[in-house]
């Protein structure tokens, strides 16, 4: 019950702070890094590009997480290049929110930076 009262809260305040970041007709360097961090987070991707004015999502897919090993120089992990339209950005980032629990604290990493709020992991 708890916890399901706590993914609401970190649901609609992402929501919100995704809506604040659309809805400006400047987007700034802030709201890009957000933006291109729910897009990596969502698609697994390697490295995101967005093209504001003609719409578009460029960004590098990772097919297979196995074979990256951090203790070592990765010349090759198979992505897939992918050039995404939207119509609407912020129902486009809207739908890239997955509100498990595996994903919580990242979302509530993301409240932390860009609204410089703490967020409670914990229901008191």
């Amino acid at each position: 019950m708890e916890n399901s009262t706590l993914k609401k809260k970190i649901a609609m305040e992402i929501e919100n702070l995704i809506s604040r970041s659309c809805d400006n007709q400047q987007t700034t360097d802030n709201f890009e890094t957000l933006h291109v961090a729910l897009l990596k987070k969502y698609y697994n991707a390697a490295d995101v590009s967005i093209d504001y004015h003609r719409k578009r999502i460029e960004m590098d897919i990772v097919l297979d997480d196995d074979q990256y090993d951090p203790q070592k120089v990765n010349t090759y992990i198979p992505t897939l290049h992918a050039n995404l339209l939207f119509k609407n950005l912020k129902d486009f980032l809207k739908s890239c929110i997955e509100m498990d629990t595996k994903n919580l604290g990242f979302y509530a990493g993301l409240l932390r930076t860009f609204t410089k709020k703490e967020v409670p992991l914990t229901i008191a």
